[in-house]
């Protein structure tokens, strides 16, 4: 990397670590329920997954979101808020509804053609949600961090289909004057956001690896760091 680019991108990362602010952000804490919780556990990211090998087939017939009130929200316009929900895509209100309405349309639209195989409950359990800032937004434009558990549930006997998994959705977010011309063209912050999470959470669920998160870059790294 040439010198100059080298010290661009430092004095940017600076600059990001030095607009967080005091709130603290709960993602980093382990998320402990009992094997008979909708939600996820951290254990989810070791050993056999039913998500492994081939792909099933299944018949999606409910989904179950959750957004736990111990998520931290952060209200505060600076380039990059702490905080577990950073969201501006709707008015002023309780953000942790906005958000579970953005996930269950999503999910929805995802899941509505599984419709053939064995009949099952998905429960989605957020743990990030991170879009952009006003200032953020309309400057440099930024990264939506994303993450959330997924369980699979037998949807007759209740009974857990293989482990959880946690999955990172990161999707690029626009800035500046790009930003403003998908305003204007209809591509909102939560257009976007629910088409993204929908397409994720398709590709979780049919291919065999799951949803492969995206490379992103320095800011991505950053984030992740927080």
């Amino acid at each position: 990397m040439k010198p100059m680019k080298m010290i661009a991108a430092l004095g940017f990362a600076a600059l990001i670590a030095g607009c967080a602010t005091t709130d603290t952000a709960s993602r980093n804490a382990p998320f402990d329920t009992p094997k008979t919780s909708a939600a996820p556990t951290a254990q989810a990211l070791d050993g056999q997954s039913i998500f492994e090998a081939t792909a099933p087939s299944w018949n999606v017939q409910r989904v179950n979101v959750t957004v736990p009130e111990t998520l931290v929200v952060s209200e505060a316009n600076s380039y990059y808020p702490s905080g577990d929900i950073v969201w501006r895509g709707d008015p002023a209100g309780d953000r942790h509804a906005q958000v579970k309405a953005i996930f269950e349309t999503a999910m929805a639209r995802g899941t509505s053609d599984m419709n053939a195989g064995q009949p099952v409950t998905l429960d989605v359990q957020v743990l990030r949600f991170h879009a952009l800032t006003e200032k953020t937004r309309y400057t440099i434009g930024g990264i939506h961090s994303i993450s959330f558990g997924v369980t699979l549930r037998d949807a007759n006997s209740g009974a857990l289909l293989g482990e959880s998994r946690v999955v990172k959705a990161d999707l690029r977010g626009f800035g500046g004057q790009q930003a403003i011309d998908a305003e204007r063209a209809g591509l909102t912050q939560k257009v976007r956001i629910t088409d993204h999470l929908a397409k994720v959470i398709e590709a979780e669920l049919v291919t065999a690896d799951g949803y492969t998160n995206q490379r992103l870059g320095l800011v991505q790294a950053i984030n992740n760091t927080f």
